[in-house]
């Protein structure tokens, strides 16, 4: 299964989404606005593409690549960040339900994403939100290990073990940090062979949006992949 994380550029395109069999949308916590979601619903309504919520950290200024355990300022509290997270899943949930469209899906952020596999309040307040808004049979997508993983599977609420095309990994399952060479995989081939190779053991791959030559890249992981 092919996820895309979405609606963060003002140019992404329809022919990128049509890449996904999940289109996982900013909920407007690092980036996205009504706009951004209406236009990725709207896709999916006439699509077969799956909608999932993008949530994150509430920190536009830094795309969600901060956490509050160095920039203290972003947000103060779980309970805190739970409210936020709510407040993101609605406002797609709103878009969603106006066009007839199921969310399916929660997926954490940046440093969301990180931080939800080393702190178990943050893991919690992420399950939390997702179940409060959209259920305990909502998919989960995070970290193949890490307190979000175990969590998921102490409660019974679905999770999906995601693997990066467009990242350089490292065994454990994280991701080499951006800014250290390499640590992006450009080269489309390159990517296709990592997304085969990762399904072997995890249970989605993804390609971010906002990759140079995404486009390119998407299309190459699905051709290699097949059909979700």
């Amino acid at each position: 299964m092919l996820i895309l994380d979405c609606g963060e550029r003002p140019d992404e395109t329809e022919h990128l989404w049509a890449c996904a069999d999940v289109l996982c949308c900013a909920c407007g916590g690092h980036a996205g606005d009504e706009e951004s979601m209406r236009r990725v619903v709207a896709f999916c309504a006439r699509s077969v593409a799956r909608l999932g919520a993008h949530v994150s950290y509430p920190d536009r200024a830094g795309f969600g690549r901060r956490s509050p355990f160095s920039h203290p300022d972003i947000v103060e509290t779980v309970q805190a960040l739970a409210d936020s997270l709510v407040d993101q899943e609605r406002a797609l949930l709103r878009m969603a339900h106006a066009q007839g469209v199921a969310v399916t899906a929660v997926k954490p952020h940046g440093a969301l994403y990180h931080d939800a596999a080393i702190y178990p309040d943050v893991a919690g307040a992420v399950i939390d939100a997702a179940v409060a808004v959209f259920g305990p049979r909502t998919l989960l997508i995070g970290p193949r290990y890490g307190f979000l993983h175990d969590e998921c599977a102490r409660q019974g609420i679905p999770y999906a073990r995601e693997g990066f095309a467009d990242r350089r990994m490292r065994p454990d399952g994280s991701l080499v940090p951006r800014d250290e060479p390499g640590a992006l995989i450009l080269d489309p081939e390159e990517a296709a062979a990592q997304a085969k190779r990762l399904l072997e053991t995890y249970d989605v791959v993804c390609v971010h949006g906002d990759t140079p030559g995404a486009l390119a890249i998407a299309r190459a992981v699905r051709a290699a992949i097949g059909s979700g």
